[in-house]
């Protein structure tokens, strides 16, 4: 047998496989064992198992990749980003999503993204959608029918993504934050230094609450060490007593700012119980970039700081292939390979997969992986006999089992996008 293929059976017992340690109930970084699947699910073995020697290979859940944004995905050819800067992301995709964002442009790359992150081994996403109207009222069907489409693929969260600037307690907005309730969505603000910020924040909050909504603010993308609305999010849930779930994902300018004052806002944040969500590739594609200069920091926030005062953090895809990031295809191995790298998550911590397994699970509200008897038989099973193999190449023999069945993992060719870019 070789690795790609394994046999059809009623009762299949995947022998001799290498499992994280953080989902056994084990201290060490890894494990040997063994998974029965029978069903689609996995199960308590048997004398009948149909039994296949894996030689070490490695097994996971199938990832939650809880921060991207699919309806901004794969629009490079046409809009590249002219100098990789921020603001030229910005510019840049305003400019295209008034000209081309249309519901047939916006289905078919978000459908073409979904089916890259189902190849990869991905089961669940939260996607951020540009909400201002009338983009809202374009996107949000789209993403009502995916979400329904792919149900029992990959399930989908959708948050609006709406500047702090535009966060108008009486005027539209309450009709953005009125559809997305109704869309069973998530409450998500882009946040940034204002003279009223503070205000905004509290309406923001409130409006969520009185929908039941949960929240997810995009913070302090900057390496600007005097951006602190981290700092003033977490301090305005306490006063209000928000009780529903809130995400934070960036939060950049922690890692230029001095040590001690990061301290504190972690201390509120751990004390708020604000979910992190680090993007370190599309953080370090984007800061502390400048014409004729290599760059000095990494983007990355305080990951191993957060972690130590108990706060659930989580690594994620962001952007793909648009001009906020060049690159990537939702593959969350690549996201954990490469923030291993970035933020050195070795030599630490032997469980930091659960970043990209239990963590969003539990800041999103998605089903907890699992590989105990009962569970799912969504995995992920890799070549490689440990970590360190894992993250030294890409794993594209990887096995992807859904239902404890192989699925095709053919990846969409770029060119069937080719018409939505005059090519």
């Amino acid at each position: 047998m070789s690795f790609r293929t394994l046999p059809d059976a009623a009762r299949l017992r995947l022998d001799n496989v290498t499992l994280p340690g953080c989902l056994v109930g084990a201290t060490e970084e890894t494990v040997r064992g063994a998974l029965t699947l029978a069903e689609g699910r996995i199960v308590a073995p048997a004398d009948d198992d149909t039994v296949v020697d894996m030689s070490g290979a490695m097994v996971l859940p199938a990832f939650i990749d809880m921060h991207t944004h699919l309806d901004k995905g794969h629009i490079w050819p046409r809009a590249a980003n002219p100098d990789g800067s921020f603001g030229g992301a910005l510019s840049t995709v305003s400019a295209d999503r008034e000209a081309n964002w249309s519901a047939t442009d916006v289905r078919r790359r978000m459908e073409f993204a979904l089916r890259c992150a189902y190849a990869h081994g991905t089961r669940a996403i939260r996607t951020h959608l540009d909400s201002l109207p009338p983009q809202d009222a374009i996107t949000w069907p789209v993403f009502r029918d995916l979400r329904a489409e792919w149900a029992g693929r990959i399930a989908l969260q959708g948050a609006c993504l709406v500047g702090a600037d535009r966060i108008d307690l009486g005027g539209a907005f309450v009709g953005t934050a009125d559809l997305v309730a109704d869309a069973g969505g998530v409450l998500g603000m882009v946040s940034y230094p204002l003279p009223d910020l503070a205000e905004r924040l509290r309406g923001f909050l409130r409006l969520a609450a009185a929908r039941g909504l949960e929240v997810d603010f995009h913070v302090d993308e900057t390496m600007d060490p005097t951006a602190e609305t981290l700092r003033l999010i977490a301090r305005t849930v306490l006063a209000e007593g928000f009780d529903a779930p809130v995400t934070v994902g960036h939060c950049c300018s922690l890692a230029a700012q001095d040590p001690a004052r990061a301290g504190e806002t972690l201390d509120l944040v751990a004390k708020a119980g604000l979910n992190v969500v680090s993007l370190p590739m599309c953080n370090l594609y984007l800061q502390d970039r400048a014409p004729g200069r290599t760059p000095r920091m990494r983007g990355i926030t305080l990951v191993h700081e957060m972690r130590a005062r108990g706060i659930n953090v989580s690594f994620a895809s962001d952007n793909t292939r648009d001009p906020f990031y060049a690159y990537g295809d939702l593959d969350m191995l690549e996201v954990l390979r490469e923030a291993t790298r970035i933020g050195h998550l070795d030599h630490a911590a032997p469980d930091w997969v659960d970043s990209v397994l239990g963590a969003p699970a539990r800041a999103c509200g998605f089903d907890a992986p699992s590989l105990a008897p009962g569970a799912g038989a969504d995995l992920v099973i890799f070549r490689a006999r440990s970590f360190n193999e894992l993250f030294a190449r890409p794993q594209s023999d990887r096995i992807v089992l859904r239902g404890g069945r192989p699925i095709d993992r053919t990846l969409p060719d770029y060119a069937e996008l080719d018409d939505l870019f005059g090519s």
